[in-house]
């Protein structure tokens, strides 16, 4: 993978040079310019990732070269940075297409974060999503299968409509990349494509994500901001996770999605947003729907159609292709030799289960070309990767077994010459349990249990596929994977 490219305009000779010196040093390729003009003109003639620019420039103001490139390349994501700055400016700016404003002096931790951002955002719209290609160096959808011969499908079906799309299927089944596919072959696919993960985003900062905020709105809300509706106007808008939006939110998104108009958090102004939705979600809607947990008129409008992604153990006939993608890029990405894989660590491949799916099989497979370094990836060394992440999961899958027996018994087995992480194995226990625990205690919410354990609702999610926990049922009783 290449280095993202940022220019930088900024007549300051030394703050230019700071910034070059900071960005590099988190390995961006940077070029500076000192004009606004002259950063117009490099920015139209050359491919860069990310533009930074300052507001107050020698020819040309960083308004206008935001105002001008957004018209010249509406998918380039831009960064306003200046020490003058006025909630007019703000709007004005991200009116005009920048993707960020920031005011002088910045903090680097946050200029970092949105360069980081901005960056993201580039590739997720210019890095091209094949289909079906298992030859293609840069990311793809893998596998010929009928089951994804009809995904393709409704691709090419849908992606040149206005149509809501919603995306289902489990956790690493990869459904942003079939949001991506949707937007690039779109009559959009010029315009912005802004993703948003629901959740990722702590609930109480959500909404002021997604539809922005003015001046005064809560603490800390010191100016106003866009939020993502806004700048995915004439683009697509993609709402990943949606399931895990506040009952507030979900109406919130109904009224945009009936009246094409928003407003801010703290606001009474009505904003009309022309952005194409795409959500996707993992979650059980209709279960939801019956538990009162999300709204049944937004679910219709949301799915006006549907495209369903299939596990992967339902298509286990893609694996070997998926493999063969898999290697090769990551083959170039982390320069090593190529690794080939023997017929029998491909028959091992296609007999797992795969409850990560797509995600996890990629993680085994670089796992196992970092292990191999050139020399063929065998079955042994493909099982043992994946044992590593689940052999805690096992030890303490039987709720009769206590931490305090577990310890007794790794320290045992330990004394005995057993070569065993025995402080790994007894702090992912550790926290095994605690998830179990918060989770029944929550009756299965994981917004609430994020709360309590001061996370995303991401990284409970994400925990709970680790440790083999599923939400609660109907009653109340957590479910335990087998």
């Amino acid at each position: 993978m290449t280095s993202p490219r940022i220019l930088v305009i900024e007549d300051d000779t030394r703050s230019a040079q700071s910034l070059e010196r900071l960005l590099k040093s988190q390995g961006y390729t940077v070029t500076l310019c000192h004009r606004g003009d002259e950063g117009f003109e490099r920015a139209s003639g050359e491919d860069f990732d990310v533009v930074i620019t300052d507001f107050r420039l020698p020819g040309v103001g960083g308004l206008d070269v935001i105002r001008q490139l957004h018209a010249k390349k509406p998918r380039l994501p831009m960064v306003l940075v200046t020490a003058f700055g006025t909630t007019e400016t703000a709007i004005e700016a991200t009116k005009h297409g920048a993707f960020e404003y920031i005011l002088k002096p910045f903090d680097v931790a946050e200029l970092l974060e949105v360069v980081k951002r901005a960056a993201a955002s580039a590739r997720l719209m210019n890095e091209r999503v094949e289909l079906g290609e298992e030859k293609s160096a840069g990311e793809a959808i893998v596998g010929n299968s009928r089951a994804m011969q009809a995904v393709y499908k409704e691709i090419g079906q849908v992606a040149a409509t206005p149509a809501t799309v919603l995306i289902r299927g489990e956790t690493g089944t990869g459904k942003e990349l079939v949001a991506r596919a949707l937007y690039q072959h779109s009559d959009r696919g010029s315009k912005p494509f802004i993703a948003v993960n629901c959740a990722a985003i702590p609930e109480t900062l959500l909404e002021s994500e997604l539809f922005g905020h003015e001046r005064g709105a809560f603490t800390g809300a010191d100016q106003r901001r866009i939020g993502r509706f806004e700048q995915a106007h004439g683009g697509t808008l993609f709402l990943d996770e949606i399931g895990d939006l506040s009952a507030f939110t979900q109406a919130k998104l109904l009224r945009m999605l009936q009246d094409k108009l928003i407003q801010r958090v703290g606001g009474k102004e009505n904003i009309p947003v022309d952005a194409r939705i795409i959500a996707a979600t993992h979650c059980d809607l209709e279960r939801a729907i019956a538990a009162k947990q999300f709204r049944e008129d937004l679910y219709y409008r949301l799915s006006a159609v549907v495209i369903k992604l299939p596990p992967l153990r339902d298509r286990a006939e893609d694996i070997p292709a998926l493999a063969s993608y898999f290697l090769h890029r990551f083959r170039d990405e982390l320069k090593l030799t190529d690794s080939s894989l023997p017929p029998d660590a491909v028959a091992w491949l296609q007999q797992q289960r795969w409850p990560g799916n797509v995600r996890e099989l990629a993680n085994v497979l670089r796992q196992g070309l970092l292990a191999s370094r050139g020399f063929p990836i065998s079955r042994e060394t493909l099982a043992g990767i994946a044992a590593k992440s689940s052999d805690t999961s096992a030890l303490t899958r039987d709720a009769g077994v206590s931490l305090e027996a577990l310890m007794d018994e790794l320290l045992a087995q330990a004394r005995s010459g057993a070569d065993l992480d025995v402080h790994a194995k007894v702090f992912a226990a550790m926290e095994r349990e605690l998830f179990t625990r918060a989770i029944k205690l929550a009756h299965g919410n994981q917004a609430q249990a994020a709360r309590w354990l001061k996370m995303s609702r991401q990284t409970v999610r994400e925990k709970l596929q680790h440790f083999g926990l599923k939400a609660a049922s109907e009653e109340g009783e957590l479910l335990i994977s087998p």
